[in-house]
């Protein structure tokens, strides 16, 4: 379908993410390189009745806009690769609807706060939702990796750069 055929969204932040990071250049790119990263989310007061009963929970999905991301590209070359790819196959920022999905450490909930670890996110970046990691239903080991199988190994050490910020550097 094209975009004129489809109802517009919009969503407000429930929040903001507070981390080391203040620029994407030399960042994790994932939550796996960013292992004891700490970081804190704070969630605005309308929201906070949400967060009853999430402290149970050791991992939290992180749902939020890749607000410093400029524009999108369909054919990206990604982090862990030096292929174009398309960019549904890859986790880059530059994307037509620019949300980014991170699971973290959740350390603790405190007046309205949530401290969090493993934290590959900007700084003072929006985020949209929370919701629960829960092994049983989001773990799926065998499955298949297509072309990041054997990266695995990379990806604690690979850093981010500039390139999904500058429209120029993507195909």
């Amino acid at each position: 379908m094209k975009e004129e055929n489809n109802p517009a969204f919009s969503y407000r932040p429930i929040g903001i993410i507070h981390s080391p990071y203040q620029d994407p250049a030399g960042m994790p790119i994932q939550p796996q390189g960013a292992r004891g990263v700490q970081g804190r989310v704070e969630i605005y007061e309308e929201y906070r009745p949400g967060l009853s009963d999430l402290e149970g929970f050791s991992r939290i999905f992180l749902i939020y806009s890749f607000h410093r991301s400029a524009g999108y590209g369909l054919v990206v070359i990604p982090f862990l690769d030096a292929r174009p790819r398309g960019v549904f196959s890859t986790r880059a920022p530059r994307r037509p609807n620019a949300i980014g999905l991170s699971i973290v450490r959740l350390e603790r909930v405190k007046d309205g706060e949530l401290v969090i670890a493993d934290v590959d996110i900007l700084d003072g970046t929006p985020l949209f939702d929370i919701k629960p990691y829960v092994p049983a239903f989001d773990a799926y080991p065998d499955e298949r990796s297509g072309w990041l199988s054997g990266c695995d190994e990379k990806v604690a050490e690979a850093r981010s750069d500039r390139r999904f910020l500058d429209k120029t550097l993507d195909s």
